[in-house]
């Protein structure tokens, strides 16, 4: 007789920590640039508007090979191609310390989207073939914690690698890259080692286990896998709905973190007080995604405590703007941080309520895909408007105004029923 529990158990305890450390890599190099900026705008003479650019620049190429990325690690396997992705884009972004103007910078942005695409939807394919349904909300929500923990453990310590300025003649941006970069490298030989391409595979489970687990997981896979799933989720109204909404809380994300570390440096604060300082709204980030994720389990209230959470963290940008004084603008921006990943949970349930089958899966890239068209648009128009304006007020406030666009077409979704999910899922055959 198998312990059903102890087996989830089993393979949460060795893919969990390895799959949460990649993701917390992942979104520590997305924003690292974001505290190089400190020293590194100046060094090269990127304008605002050049940095926003160029930290938009990533989203444009990842956007455009996520889907691709996908159907490759679907064919190879999750095991080699979730490793390459981290070693490529390791080594991409340990060649930043090269770049010498705009463009090289440019250039750099634009590959390492190409080599991180993919990351994470392949990892939520990746715990679609090890854990059972009813674990998945709960193995979730732990992942995406990573994000929020990559600021409040990152901030600081890029901060701190900011001061190693003129250490053996390199700058201190340039060794943020390097010691940022390094782990990634090592992680994905580490990611080689240890994962699996299905339960078939673990060789660390008992037999009776892994056939257990091969069977659960074959009686919940889908009955039809083919690539027209891809192009009929593409066209799919719901999906598209819901790629605007993911667009209006990412443009928030991704157009605050970018800048936060020169609004707050802004206070006339140090590199180091800087980086504690940014980490105070992914500190509260944890606490809203926990909260927001019990809520939602708990009323099953999906649509509902997103558009809370959009709506909130809107408002606060929008209150943070109205103060001068350094510690009144910081509480609006810790509130704003409470709610800005909140959404994530909740969220990420609603496409398995309208979308079954091989739909799902194609269904998720398209919104991800389209939801990461906001990290092109939030950094660019927040450089563009600080250069407008000469401050960051016009800017957070224009993210707010389309976040909160977001928000009635999230509510006016029709509720999903029995017959609907069925046909998308045959309209992907």
């Amino acid at each position: 007789m198998v312990d059903e529990k102890a087996v989830i158990g089993k393979v949460a305890w060795r893919f969990i920590p390895l799959l949460v450390t990649a993701a917390f890599l992942a979104y520590l190099d997305r924003v690292n640039v974001s505290f190089a900026a400190l020293t590194m705008n100046a060094d090269l003479g990127l304008s605002a508007a050049a940095y926003g650019f160029g930290a938009s620049i990533f989203f444009v190429t990842y956007v455009l090979t996520e889907v691709p990325s996908n159907i490759i690690l679907a064919r190879v396997g999750a095991r080699i191609w979730l490793a390459r992705i981290m070693f490529t884009w390791g080594l991409i972004s340990l060649l930043m310390i090269f770049v010498r103007g705009e463009y090289s910078f440019y250039l750099l942005r634009a590959l390492l989207g190409i080599a991180e695409a993919g990351l994470y939807p392949g990892i939520v394919y990746f715990m679609a073939l090890w854990f059972p349904a009813r674990y998945r909300a709960r193995i979730g929500s732990f992942f995406w914690l990573s994000i929020p923990l990559s600021t409040v453990i990152g901030a600081p310590i890029s901060g701190l690698f900011l001061n190693l300025d003129g250490l053996m003649g390199l700058t201190g941006w340039m060794w943020l890259f390097i010691l940022e970069s390094v782990p990634t490298i090592l992680m994905s030989f580490v990611l080689y080692t240890v994962l699996r391409n299905s339960p078939a595979e673990a060789e660390w489970l008992t037999p009776s286990e892994r056939e257990w687990l091969t069977r659960r997981m074959a009686s919940e896979a889908d009955a039809v896998e083919t690539n027209h799933g891809v192009l009929a989720a593409l066209g799919n109204s719901v999906v598209l709905a819901l790629g605007f909404v993911c667009f209006g809380a990412v443009i928030i994300n991704y157009g605050v973190n970018f800048f936060l570390p020169q609004i707050v440096k802004g206070f006339g604060l140090s590199n180091t007080a800087v980086g504690f300082v940014t980490a105070l709204p992914s500190i509260a980030a944890v606490c809203g995604i926990l909260l927001f994720g019990y809520i939602s389990d708990k009323t099953g209230n999906r649509r509902g405590c997103v558009a809370v959470a959009i709506t909130a963290v809107a408002g606060c940008l929008a209150l943070s703007t109205l103060f001068a004084d350094p510690v009144y603008k910081m509480v609006a921006l810790v509130a704003a941080g409470f709610f800005m990943f909140g959404y994530l949970a909740p969220f990420w349930a609603i496409p398995h309520q309208f979308l079954k089958g091989a739909a799902l899966a194609a269904g998720i890239a398209a919104i991800n895909s389209l939801g990461n068209v906001g990290g092109i648009v939030g950094p660019w128009l927040m450089g563009y408007l600080r250069d407008r304006t000469g401050s960051f007020e016009g800017g957070l406030l224009a993210l707010a105004a389309v976040g909160l666009l977001a928000v009635p077409l999230l509510l006016i979704l029709r509720r999903p029923t029995p017959a609907m999910q069925v046909d998308v899922s045959r309209s992907s055959a």
